[in-house]
């Protein structure tokens, strides 16, 4: 089958496929900083299946969104169109091949994930589990590149024995697929341990189509170490995961970027593209390391919107102004999805079928409870709210709180009122401290100003 575009895989630096890494703003900011193709983190066929492709015109994306819960699978753009791989957990070439001819028209190339160790894929037939059964692997690629339009390759481990590694790829390689990446490590190998470039250097020999080489980032620091990566195992490619994770800009030829001015490029291309903050959480921490335990750190780590973490690194102003932007102009599919609003999630809390947070009577805020900006206990907002309650001869408020998915939010009853964050907390107590943060707030005894300087409060 003709393609209807080709993705060369030689002489290129690749982002890795790395889940809740890879998604549209690294992708994006690996782009920049020098990367020539970039893979998406792996994506399960039955999700993908299930998902309706929407075009999001605030965001300039497409968006292929989860229609249970509104939550996005998988997001992207024209400015990584011809330079995107998704890759794709399958054990099956029927479900493979829907998916391919759902995103075929989106992407630039489709991977098979023939090598993740996780316990997750396993069970699932996926990512290693293949490696055990050469047969159907080799079905599932040719099924693929036989009927889409697009490049497919695979990305697998080497086996303990080396012959054994030859004949697998040799097998996998005349499949029609464009490349195999190979991560240098076996299936129970992890990052400790040292990698085998020899092992992908008389694989690279032995076949005619691009080998992509992975596994290298513990010795990475440089540009220039991927390039002595490649040539050490012989590869037409280098392909780059936990150094890319920790610092993106080490694809750029000039030089490895401070780690602020990382976050900050990074930070803005999650406001442009609405990301979904528990996702920026995630690898803003990655970035920072060990610098989570400064004071900075540890008030990031309390963070819980992308407003909040923006206000760190001065981009408050900016990620308020493009969120009003987005609003005002419809931005359909959103990622940052309050979990009431979700039909299934109503449903499942028992909440009435509201468009609205404010059922059952109950006033709520988008306040978030923050600890980092408390220096005391008396200044905690249940507290401060029990003494209110106690000056002015009041019942002193009491709490409820709903659960979903290991989240918690609570409700507070005071004064025939009743009142709630709209923020999901990790556990009951913070959940409680929020439900009086409101209760505060709209009684007049916090002034909203104050809580938009901390980033306590989304306007």
């Amino acid at each position: 089958m003709k393609k209807h575009q080709f993705l060369d895989y030689r002489n290129k630096l690749i982002l890795a496929p790395m889940v809740r890494v890879g998604t549209l703003p690294m992708r994006l900011l690996a782009l920049e900083m020098g990367a020539d193709i970039v893979y998406t983190e792996e994506l399960v066929d039955l999700k993908l299946i299930k998902s309706v492709r929407r075009l999001n015109p605030a965001l300039s994306t497409v968006d292929f969104v989860d229609p249970s819960d509104g939550t996005i699978v998988f997001r992207t753009c024209a400015l990584e169109k011809s330079k995107v791989v998704l890759q794709l957990g399958t054990s099956d070439a029927a479900r493979a091949l829907a998916v391919g001819k759902l995103v075929q028209y989106d992407v630039a190339g489709l991977d098979i994930n023939m090598g993740c160790p996780k316990e997750f894929s396993i069970k699932g037939g996926m990512g290693a589990a293949l490696l055990a059964d050469p047969a159907k692997a080799a079905h599932i690629l040719r099924t693929l590149s036989s009927q889409l339009e697009i490049p497919v390759t695979c990305k697998i481990r080497i086996l303990p024995d080396l012959l054994d590694t030859i004949r697998l790829v040799q097998q996998l390689a005349v499949t029609g697929i464009a490349a195999i990446g190979i991560h240098a490590r076996t299936r129970d190998e992890r990052p400790q341990h040292r990698p085998h470039p020899d092992v992908l250097h008389a694989v690279a020999s032995a076949v005619d189509i691009p080998i992509i080489a992975n596994g290298g980032s513990r010795d990475m620091h440089t540009y220039d170490d991927l390039h002595k990566f490649q040539a050490l195992c012989g590869a037409d490619s280098v392909m780059v995961a936990r150094a890319a994770q920790f610092n993106v800009s080490i694809f750029r030829k000039q030089g490895i970027l401070p780690v602020d001015e990382v976050i900050y490029k990074y930070l803005r291309l999650c406001i442009d593209y609405d990301n979904a903050p528990h996702n920026t959480k995630y690898c803003v921490q990655s970035i920072l390391k060990e610098l989570q335990e400064t004071p900075r750190g540890k008030r990031f780590l309390q963070c819980q919107t992308l407003q909040q973490i923006c206000e760190i690194w001065d981009l408050g102003d900016y990620c308020r102004r493009r969120q009003q932007e987005l609003k005002d102009r419809g931005n359909a599919g959103r990622a940052n999805v309050i979990l009431t609003q979700c039909p299934t999630k109503r449903q499942k809390l028992g909440l009435p079928d509201s468009s609205t947070d404010e059922y059952q009577g109950v006033i709520y805020r988008n306040v978030a409870f923050l600890r980092s900006t408390y220096t005391s206990d008396t200044q905690l907002p249940k507290m401060m709210l029990y003494v209110h309650a106690g000056r002015t001869d009041k019942e002193p408020p009491c709490y409820e709180t709903l659960r979903c998915d290991k989240l918690f939010r609570a409700i507070c009853s005071y004064d025939g009122q009743r009142y709630s964050s709209s923020f999901w907390e990790k556990n009951k107590k913070q959940a409680e401290q929020g439900a009086a943060l409101v209760a505060l707030l709209q009684l007049g005894h916090l002034r909203e100003k104050t809580l938009l300087d901390n980033g306590s409060l989304i306007s």
